[in-house]
């Protein structure tokens, strides 16, 4: 009998054995690797009652390469700052509680609180683009500009002008689009960008037909930051898109919260961008054009939380843990998508069961339908304890807000969904002071008043098809 004859007789043996020993290595690493002993379970029963093909999927699906990939790019090591020995503390009027919270934030963020800021809410596209325009015209140094998503449309081309033009005075102009936002709209604004000759980059370029490329297609940079001079800054939730600007009435309108940022928290702001910058294309942004010395000019304490799948990995999680632990009194929660996992359910639970008043302000129509029934399928979790959900009408708002005893706010990129928690890189601002949380305060009650609520009995009365429906949706969550 030849060689190939041979090895043809064993073959059987050798795939089994083969199979054998591929279960054995996932079984191993799910067991020592996986956090939730339910998950575990699941994955070694697929392991174990699909031989190869068990094995095989949980090395494509199981295996959470997301964390370990974002480690090795070190996205976090380029520009650090040391933390100041005396960190300070809030002086809230009559909420000394939230000291506690500030001290909790500065060990979770390894960033210190700074003082005198001032926060300027903008209120849709219609009051943000107008602000970050005049300031892109007005700018003399630098621009740093970061999203998620630039869309090659009205708005769009009306930055590309502006930085055109800020980069023809002799402005330094760097603008970072993910890119995974950046094939939102066709042809992409980055053709735009290049004609004009504006510096950019992509950040994570991925590519289906490079599969060592493929591992980072879930690695999106979610944040929103625009820097002036290293002095005026913009961050919040908002894409750059024409959809934001309402007074247009856009084919796809939506509703969304954006905050004009002075003071000495904008170096932290501009640091993140560096960071980025420097990960994405190798060139480090520092001196006087980019990180000037600041003055106060405010009364908010403030701090920039960013959050992502490497050494920031659930910064964001932790403060929302933390913030509903030390609440008090009020708990407010403005976000597009709210598929919270059962840690942040229990938290939201136990706020309420405390006595304090938790509203939970959502979109009654979302533009990610499968979104919004999954969410729907937790609904009864919050509302049997006592948490208030509230829907609001058309247009869709994707506006992100939190605060909590009417003295803390937090604001910026991240939802309430696994994608922004452990997923995404983010960017968060939190804020100390009574005048700025209750004019944010003002926001959400507006929204409210527009809004109508929703019962344990409406959520219990659905329908079966759509209670099945939205229980399969959910099973989804952790991927949206």
């Amino acid at each position: 009998m030849n060689g190939l004859g041979q090895i043809s007789q064993f073959w059987p043996q050798l795939a089994t054995g083969f199979d054998y020993i591929a279960a054995l290595l996932a079984a191993a690493h799910a067991l020592l690797h996986k956090r939730d002993s339910r998950a575990t379970a699941l994955w070694l029963g697929i392991i174990w009652l699909l031989p190869g093909l068990g094995a095989l999927l949980y090395l494509v699906l199981g295996v959470n390469r997301i964390r370990r990939r974002a480690l090795a790019l070190g996205v976090h090591n380029t520009r650090t700052r040391p933390i100041p020995e005396n960190l300070g503390e809030p002086e809230p009027d009559g909420a000394e509680h939230l000291k506690l919270l500030a001290r909790v934030v500065t060990r979770i963020s390894n960033q210190p609180l700074a003082t005198g800021n001032k926060i300027e809410p903008l209120i849709n596209g219609d009051a943000a683009f107008p602000a970050m325009l005049a300031a892109i015209e007005a700018a003399q140094k630098s621009i740093s500009l970061a999203t998620y998503i630039f869309d090659n449309d009205t708005s769009g081309k009306q930055f590309v002008a502006a930085l055109a033009r800020a980069g023809q005075r002799g402005v330094a102009v760097r603008v970072l689009v993910d890119a995974a936002g950046a094939r939102y709209s066709w042809p992409p604004i980055t053709r735009e960008l290049h004609r004009a000759r504006i510096p950019f980059a992509k950040f994570l370029r991925t590519s289906l037909g490079t599969p060592w490329r493929v591992a980072t297609i879930n690695l999106r940079n979610h944040r929103k930051t625009l820097v002036v001079d290293g002095r005026i800054a913009f961050t919040g939730g908002m894409n750059i898109r024409h959809g934001n600007m309402l007074t247009d009435q856009p084919k796809h309108p939506v509703q969304d919260l954006h905050f004009r940022v002075e003071g000495p928290v904008v170096t932290q702001l501009q640091e993140t961008f560096a960071n980025d910058w420097a990960f994405t294309t190798g060139e480090g942004l520092d001196g006087e054009p980019w990180f000037p010395e600041l003055t106060e000019c405010g009364r908010v304490i403030a701090r920039v939380i960013p959050d992502g799948p490497d050494a920031d990995f659930e910064k964001a999680r932790q403060t929302l843990l933390a913030a509903l632990a030390e609440a008090q009194t009020s708990v407010q929660i403005l976000t597009p998508y709210f598929l919270p996992d059962p840690t942040l359910i229990a938290a939201l639970n136990l706020a309420a069961l405390r006595g304090v008043r938790v509203d939970i302000v959502l979109p009654a129509k979302n533009n990610l339908p499968v979104v919004h029934w999954a969410s729907r399928a937790l609904w009864w979790q919050v509302l049997e304890r006592g948490c208030h959900l509230w829907l609001t009408p058309p247009p869709f708002d994707h506006s992100k807000l939190m605060i909590v005893d009417g003295h803390w706010v937090l604001l910026g990129s991240a939802n309430w969904d696994a994608r922004s928690l452990r997923l995404n890189f983010e960017l968060n601002v939190e804020g100390y002071g009574r005048e700025f949380a209750q004019e944010m305060e003002q926001v959400i009650r507006g929204k409210i008043a527009a809004a109508r609520e929703v019962t344990l009995a409406e959520a219990d009365g659905r329908s079966l098809p759509a209670k099945l429906r939205d229980a399969m949706a959910r099973l989804f969550s952790p991927y949206m």
